[in-house]
C-alpha cells in the first residue's frame, strides 16, 4: 500500500511558482509628465503636436493621433475640454468662499486682513493655485517682503517649478525655481524656502553653480533668517500621485488616450466636412476667365471650387457643368463625439455643469443627480483648501508683522465656504415651507435656511419679529412659583404673596387646596 502512495505523489508533484523579475520601463519622467497635463489645459494645437512627436518612443505612444506623421497637410483640432472642466472648477470653489473668520474680538485683525486681501489680489493669487495644481498636480504659494509693495507679495508656483524636501514623511523645504536669460545663456535660481531661513542658488545652463552676481535679476538677493522659525511658504495638493511619492496627480492626468481619442474624431468630423464640400466639374471651354488677360480664374476652395475637365470630342457630346456631393454620416460622428466625451468626463466633472446633455432625455431631477460628480470633486478642492488656506493667511499675517518690524504673532484664522448646487429659491420655499408647516422647523431656523449668508444676523431678526407681529404671537414671560421659605398666600388675581414677593399662577379649580375658596 505505502508504494501505491508513493506512486501517486509522484504523479500529482505540484511545484511552487517561481518568482520571475518584471521590468516596465517609465514612458515619461515626472517634469514630461507634467508638462504634458499643462499643454493639455493650454489647448494649443501646435504645442500638443510638437509635444507628443518628440516624446514618442513606443509604438503606443507613435501610434496617437497627436503624434502621427501623415502625408501632406493634416488639421489638427483640440477640443479645449480641459481648460473649460478646470476654469468651471476654479470659479464654483471661488465663488463659494464667502469669509475669512479670526474668531470673537478680532474685528480689527479682520479689517487688517482685508485691506491685505484687496491691496495684494490675493484672490486671483488663489484662484491661479486652484487652476495649476488641477492642470499639473500640485505646487506652493511663495510669501516675499519687498520694498515695492507695502505688504507681502504672494506668487504661486506650479509642480514644473516646485521641488519639495521630506524628512520621514515631514515637509523640510520648498524648492522654487525660476528661469532667466541673458544674451544666449539662461540661468536657473533656487530659492530653498525652510523654517526659518531662505537660501539662493544660481545654476547656469550646463547646472553648474554659479555666482548671483552674473544677472542683474539676482545680484541684489542674500541669504537670511527668519524670526520665529517660520516657513514662508505653503504647498497646495488637491490629489495625490501614486507614481511619483510626495507629489500631487492632475486633474486630467489618467485620460491622455482618451483626450487624444476625442480630438481624433473632431480633426476627422471637420476634415470630412471639409472634403464633403458640393464639387462642379466644368469644361475647360466654360470656366471663368480673366476679362483683362483671358487667363483661366484659379479655383479657390471656399469660395469658387471647381475642377476643371477636358473637352468632350465624341459626337453628340454633352458639353455641361457637372455637380456632386458626397454623403457625410454625421450620425456617426456625433456619437463617436458624445461617446469619448463622456469618457473624457468621467469621474471628473458632469455634463450636465457644462450646459451639455449627452444622453438628449435627461431631466432636470436626472440632471441634477449627475451633478454629484462635480459636487465630489469640488468637495475634494474645498477640503485641500480648507487645509491650506489658514495656513497661507497665518503665514501672511506673520510676514506682514515682520515687516512692520513686530514679532510674528499667532493666528488661527479658518475659512469658509458656501454650499453649491443649491436648489432654487423657489424650491426653496416649498422645502421650508413645509417644514415649519409640520411643526418640525422654527421660523428663526426656517428665516436662516431662507436667506443663509445673503441676509445679516440684524436683517433675518427684523424679519423674524416682523413675521411674529404678522401672525399674532406674542412674547411672554414663563410663570413661575416662589419656593422661598416662609408663609405664603394665593392672591384671588392669581398671585403668591410670600416673603419672596409676588409670582404670576394659574388659577387652580375650587376644591383644590391652595385655591381660593378651597380648603387647606
Amino acid at each position: 500500500m505505502n508504494w501505491l502512495q508513493n506512486f501517486i505523489v509522484r504523479l500529482f508533484r505540484i511545484e511552487p511558482a517561481r518568482d520571475r523579475p518584471v521590468t516596465i520601463i517609465e514612458p515619461h519622467t515626472f517634469r514630461e509628465n507634467v508638462i504634458r497635463n499643462k499643454l493639455w489645459y493650454h489647448g494649443d494645437s501646435a504645442e500638443l503636436e510638437q509635444y507628443f512627436k518628440k516624446t514618442a518612443r513606443w509604438d503606443a505612444e507613435k501610434a496617437r493621433f497627436w503624434a502621427a506623421k501623415a502625408q501632406g497637410s493634416v488639421r489638427k483640432m483640440h477640443s479645449g475640454i480641459v481648460s473649460t472642466v478646470i476654469d468651471r472648477y476654479k470659479d464654483i470653489v471661488t465663488a463659494d468662499l464667502d469669509a475669512v473668520d479670526f474668531g470673537e474680538g478680532k474685528e480689527t485683525l479682520k479689517e487688517i486682513w482685508d485691506d491685505i486681501f484687496e491691496k495684494s489680489g490675493l484672490g486671483e493669487v488663489i484662484g491661479e493655485g486652484i487652476v495649476g495644481t488641477l492642470a499639473s498636480g500640485d505646487g506652493a504659494f511663495k510669501i516675499t517682503a519687498d520694498k515695492c509693495s507695502p505688504y507681502p507679495i504672494v506668487e504661486f508656483y506650479d509642480a514644473e517649478n516646485v521641488d519639495y524636501v521630506y524628512e520621514h514623511s515631514i515637509l523640510r523645504e520648498i524648492k522654487f525655481y525660476t528661469t532667466y536669460r541673458n544674451g544666449n545663456k539662461e540661468y536657473r535660481l533656487e530659492e530653498c524656502y525652510g523654517y526659518g531661513y531662505v537660501r539662493y542658488r544660481l545654476f547656469d545652463d550646463v547646472g553648474k553653480e554659479t555666482s548671483l552676481h552674473m544677472i542683474p535679476e539676482t545680484a541684489h538677493l542674500i541669504d537670511f533668517g527668519i524670526e520665529g522659525d517660520i516657513m514662508l511658504a505653503v504647498p497646495l495638493k488637491i490629489l495625490s500621485s501614486t507614481r511619483y511619492k510626495n507629489r500631487g496627480k492632475a486633474l486630467f492626468d489618467s485620460k491622455t488616450d482618451v483626450l487624444d481619442g476625442l480630438d481624433e474624431v473632431i480633426s476627422q468630423w471637420m476634415d470630412a466636412i471639409r472634403m464633403g464640400r458640393i464639387k462642379r466639374y466644368i469644361p475647360e471651354n466654360l470656366i471663368p476667365r480673366d476679362p483683362e488677360t483671358g487667363e483661366l480664374l484659379p479655383a479657390n476652395p471656399f469660395d469658387n471650387d471647381f475642377i476643371a475637365i477636358g473637352e468632350n470630342m465624341k459626337e453628340k457630346a454633352n458639353v455641361q457643368v457637372e455637380v456632386s456631393q458626397p454623403q457625410i454620416s454625421y450620425e456617426a460622428y456625433v456619437s463617436s463625439y458624445a461617446s469619448f466625451l463622456d469618457m473624457v468626463l468621467q469621474g471628473v466633472m458632469s455634463p450636465s455643469t457644462l450646459g451639455i446633455d449627452l444622453k438628449k432625455t435627461d431631466n432636470a431631477s436626472s440632471q441634477r443627480e449627475k451633478e454629484k460628480v462635480t459636487l465630489h470633486v469640488r468637495n475634494k478642492i474645498v477640503d485641500a483648501l480648507n487645509e491650506t488656506l489658514p495656513k497661507l493667511i497665518k503665514v501672511i499675517l506673520q510676514c506682514y508683522d515682520l515687516m512692520r518690524g513686530t514679532a510674528p504673532g499667532e493666528y488661527d484664522p479658518s475659512v469658509k465656504f458656501g454650499e453649491y448646487a443649491s436648489p432654487d429659491f423657489g424650491t426653496t420655499v416649498e422645502t421650508v415651507g413645509k417644514a415649519k408647516q409640520y411643526g418640525v422647523m422654527s421660523l428663526e431656523t426656517s428665516i436662516d435656511q431662507l436667506y443663509g449668508d445673503t441676509w445679516t444676523d440684524e436683517e433675518k431678526e427684523a424679519e423674524v419679529a416682523r413675521l411674529k407681529a404678522e401672525q399674532g404671537i406674542a412674547e411672554m414671560e414663563e410663570p413661575g412659583v416662589n419656593l422661598a421659605a416662609g408663609e405664603f398666600q394665593v392672591n384671588g388675581g392669581g398671585q403668591v404673596a410670600g416673603e419672596g414677593g409676588k409670582q404670576d399662577v394659574q388659577d387652580e379649580p375650587e376644591g383644590v387646596p391652595g385655591a381660593p375658596g378651597g380648603s387647606k
